[in-house]
């Protein structure tokens, strides 16, 4: 699949050092998965970081340190974890691993909330460094017209959308900034279902939207 609009390199060397929050680090996990370039990009800096550590100076150690290590892994409960290269049946899936694995299932399976305008959300991950959630556009519809007071990455799953002169279609990914104002526009056609994380509340400019983002978390 060609990505016309590809994740940045630096989501990816944020992913690959661990140091992204739960939201983004499922963004970048769901776009490396529709993506060659962008997962041939990250296996590249993981690479990179590998060689780094190798060339590090080591530090002393005592000399029970490895069976410490092993008595704590041993006694730590499983830990659930975001992987983009799980291989797993995804005839016909719409979301990719990663999310299908974080919404309990595909679209189909998803207890969707309407936030007005025949827009549609699922909350994935909420928490005080971020918000991840789908949000289902209908085709042709606009969404209100909004800025940011921090940094929203969308990546389109299903149909497309247009904001200015561009394009975003499944795969594609948009950032907005706080100095960015628009108003993307589902494309006709389909509905456009796309992956949203923000780090800060959106700021809407109409009073109607502004209205509902206080009860509906938008």
């Amino acid at each position: 699949m060609t990505v016309t609009h590809p994740i940045g390199d630096d989501l990816l060397l944020g992913y690959a050092a661990g140091r992204l929050p739960a939201a983004m680090d499922l963004m970048v996990a769901s776009a490396v998965s529709l993506d060659d370039d962008a997962r041939a990009r990250l296996a590249g800096f993981e690479e990179l970081g590998g060689a780094l550590v190798e060339r590090s100076r080591v530090a002393p150690l005592r000399d029970d340190s490895f069976e410490c290590v092993m008595e704590r892994i041993q006694s730590a409960p499983p830990e659930e974890t975001v992987r983009w290269d799980e291989k797993a049946p995804s005839e016909g899936a719409v979301l990719p691993k990663p999310l299908r694995d974080a919404a309990g299932g595909d679209l189909d399976d998803l207890r969707w909330k309407s936030v007005g305008m025949g827009v549609r959300q699922v909350v994935l991950e909420s928490g005080a460094d971020g918000t991840a959630r789908l949000l289902s556009i209908p085709a042709g519809q606009a969404m209100p017209d909004h800025g940011h007071s921090g940094t929203e990455v969308t990546l389109v799953l299903k149909g497309a959308f247009i904001d200015g002169d561009e394009r975003f279609a499944r795969g594609d990914i948009e950032v907005a900034d706080d100095q960015t104002q628009h108003m993307p526009v589902a494309d006709l056609g389909e509905d456009c279902i796309c992956l949203v994380v923000t780090d800060a509340p959106l700021k809407f400019r109409q009073l109607l939207p502004r209205i509902a983002q206080r009860f509906l978390n938008i």
